[in-house]
């Protein structure tokens, strides 16, 4: 698989309450461009989304975000998640992700966590929560000392900020959560997640 970084230019942040939503949303993010999609581990609704999505939509790249224990690992990857996400890393936790066989995204949001994983051979990480924690200013000092890192910005960014994070080097893509709306949720309107789906992957090729 390629690396999660380069399969979109935004990944979804979902947090689904009802499995029964998870396949006709992740087909409408798939038919909008969008095929790499997080489904976060913070509602009881989680596993069975992500098994419903690994079934049902076989062009979704599905994956488990908000992954915070050794326990969350083995039960994301079980329910077929191919990558994992955390808000933050443990040294347990990181061995329990690199013992997965999955890629992952730990979560930095400090230039000695990024040495930190740097040195224990990952280059590839999550910013979190990008917006609080310094932003594409942060990013971009990060990029002098630490070339070797990529990241994908997640937390508080929207469609009009995701450009400038994606004009970034070491930006491979970021996440969001703003082409789910919560009214297009609740009314089932996949139509429009479909379309802010599109307008998201329309990103990477803005000037």
């Amino acid at each position: 698989m390629p690396s999660v970084l380069d399969l979109a230019p935004v990944v979804p942040v979902v947090v689904i309450e009802d499995a029964a939503d998870a396949v006709p949303l992740a087909r409408a993010l798939v038919a909008g461009g969008l095929p790499a999609i997080e489904v976060t581990l913070r509602t009881p609704a989680a596993l069975d989304a992500i098994r419903a999505i690994a079934a049902d939509v076989p062009d979704a790249v599905i994956g488990a975000g908000t992954v915070i224990s050794s326990g969350g690992v083995g039960a994301a990857v079980a329910a077929g998640a191919r990558f994992l996400v955390s808000p933050g890393w443990t040294e347990r936790l990181l061995d329990a992700m690199k013992a997965s066989g999955v890629p992952f995204l730990p979560g930095v949001s400090t230039t000695s966590e990024v040495v930190a994983l740097l040195e224990r051979g990952v280059s590839e990480m999550k910013f979190f929560p990008a917006e609080a924690a310094g932003g594409t200013a942060y990013l971009t000092s990060l990029a002098g000392p630490l070339p070797q890192a990529r990241f994908c910005p997640t937390g508080g960014i929207s469609l009009a900020s995701a450009p400038s994070y994606l004009e970034l080097g070491n930006v491979g893509c970021v996440g969001g959560t703003w082409m789910l709306p919560a009214d297009a949720i609740a009314s089932k309107d996949w139509a429009r997640v479909e379309t802010l789906a599109a307008e998201a992957a329309s990103l990477r090729g803005r000037p």
